[in-house]
């Protein structure tokens, strides 16, 4: 039996090969996309998948170009969201893999569309395996997402982020020029104080941070348009001003959206004109100022 002290350069792997190649395909993939974002939250729960596709609805619908990588891998929602049958077998050819297309003509990488049918769950590896090893697997399985899609020249990718702050160093390291992350929460008491922490975290990694959304804010009567409290809670925006970041807006939670539109599809295709709907129009605005050359 060798070690690999015992084997001359790779052994004949030509991994170092592989690596610059698998680099340059992630290279030229993220060269077509003008912006790219992460929407997160460090807790569970705030209707963070849910804020992602109603945010690349309304890119869409002002005519910019969008898409979503779904990096909750464990978790995925995006097709749900998006109106997309995930029944529906992925093109793949010598190029890659074109992603599906949602409400909007959105595209959409998710691991929904990769698993055998909609209710099968993600099983990395036998029982037993490190957390350190289905870390690095997540990881492998997140640069290969964004390579292998053919994403083609996007104005938008929006990155929805798994619950909790720690996949950022993975999406940072595989997109350098990260525009920034916004931050997700909801009035709660409970909420705020742990995503109080992935913001610290965040600063202290020197991930720049677009923005807080308060989202779930208040409560809108899809009959009447009044508007009531739902969570008890801090003022969101005094965290935003503690944590000396911009406050997004204000979100309230319309039932509307945890439906199926009229269309089939995405809150933001059918209410727009509603309440929640120029709310989050507000925040994609707020979100937009602080990018450059948009």
């Amino acid at each position: 039996m060798k070690t690999y002290e015992d084997l001359a350069g790779d052994g004949g792997s030509n991994i170092v090969d592989q690596v610059v190649s698998q680099r340059e395909k992630l290279r030229g993939r993220l060269d077509k996309i003008k912006h790219k974002i992460s929407i997160m939250s460090g807790k569970g729960g705030v209707g963070k998948s849910s804020m992602t596709a109603n945010i690349a609805g309304c890119l869409a619908d002002r005519g910019f170009k969008v898409g979503i990588l779904d990096a909750d891998l464990n978790g995925p929602s995006m097709c749900q969201l998006l109106g997309i049958d995930n029944k529906e077998k992925l093109n793949i050819d010598k190029e890659g893999v074109d992603p599906s297309i949602g409400a909007l003509d959105i595209k959409v990488m998710s691991m929904d569309s990769l698993l055998p049918s909609p209710d099968s769950p993600v099983m990395w590896t036998d029982d037993g395996a490190s957390a350190v090893w289905v870390s690095t697997m997540e990881c492998t399985a997140l640069r290969e997402l964004l390579a292998d899609t053919n994403w083609g020249e996007l104005d938008y990718l929006l990155i929805d982020m798994p619950p909790g702050s720690d996949r950022i160093d993975n999406i940072r390291d595989l997109i350098p020029e990260l525009e920034g992350v916004v931050e997700v929460t909801i009035p709660s008491a409970l909420s705020q104080h742990i995503v109080s922490k992935s913001i610290t975290k965040n600063n202290n990694l020197g991930v720049k941070i677009i923005g807080l959304i308060e989202n779930m804010a208040s409560y809108i009567c899809p009959h009447c348009d009044e508007e009531g409290a739902l969570f008890e809670g801090d003022d969101v925006k005094e965290l935003s001003e503690k944590k000396e970041i911009p406050f997004i807006g204000r979100i309230p939670f319309d039932p509307r959206i945890s439906k199926k539109s009229q269309s089939g599809k995405l809150f933001f295709n059918d209410f727009k004109d509603s309440i929640t709907g120029k709310a989050i129009s507000q925040a994609v605005d707020n979100i937009l100022k602080s990018i450059p050359n948009t």
